[in-house]
């Protein structure tokens, strides 16, 4: 009977994307602190052992509502990507695209939790975390590649570039995330622009 109770609970469980939209509402709304199993399952009429049989911990829900939220951004990245602009135009998209919206923004709260959380990850979850950032990673090195090709960018190695600037790209955007003032995301967006203005000018013929 036990055993039957269990089938019909995970039967009627909701999907587990909803619970990971769910997750990343309640950061938005509350705050990560505020994201707790019984909160989530209160949110999503589950309860608490529930969702520890789905996810097991909660370092586990933090990584799934990762990987959830960027399977949307990498969606909307290959969108951007796709589009019919100078290589200029989509990687300014990219840049916009990678750049939080402001202070608190859930998908950067939950980045910084789970970079916090990964000194204690085993290598698992250190290899997922990897995942994302090199889908992040490959995405602008074939960019720049093709701005090279074209002659819209000048002599750059893009794998070098690219993990140079995405470093840029990520402290920059801790320092919107956490609202550090003088670096809003407008002038982070302007500081990155003037920097690939003189980076990838066509008349710089060293490797950057």
């Amino acid at each position: 009977m036990a055993g039957d109770g269990r089938s019909r609970a995970r039967k009627n469980a909701p999907p587990r994307e909803d619970v990971l939209a769910a997750a990343m509402e309640m950061i938005a709304e509350r705050g990560l602190e505020k994201l707790t199993m019984a909160a989530l399952g209160r949110a999503v009429d589950m309860s608490s052992g529930h969702l520890l049989y789905y996810f097991r911990t909660k370092d586990e829900l933090l990584l799934r509502t990762l990987e959830w939220s960027e399977g949307r951004l990498g969606a909307e990245r290959g969108r951007l990507l796709a589009g019919q602009g100078t290589a200029r135009e989509r990687l300014d998209a990219y840049v916009e695209l990678y750049v939080p919206d402001g202070t608190g923004d859930p998908h950067w709260t939950l980045w910084l939790e789970v970079w916090n959380r990964s000194l204690n990850a085993d290598e698992h979850g250190r290899d997922r975390q990897a995942a994302i950032e090199g889908a992040w990673h490959r995405d602008l090195v074939a960019l720049l590649a093709e701005g090279v090709s074209r002659g819209e960018f000048g002599a750059i190695d893009p794998d070098r570039f690219a993990a140079r600037l995405r470093a840029l790209l990520d402290g920059f955007s801790i320092h919107v995330a956490i609202g550090l003032r003088g670096t809003g995301r407008a002038q982070v967006l302007a500081h990155v622009r003037e920097f690939l203005d003189g980076a990838l000018a066509t008349d710089v013929r060293r490797p950057v």
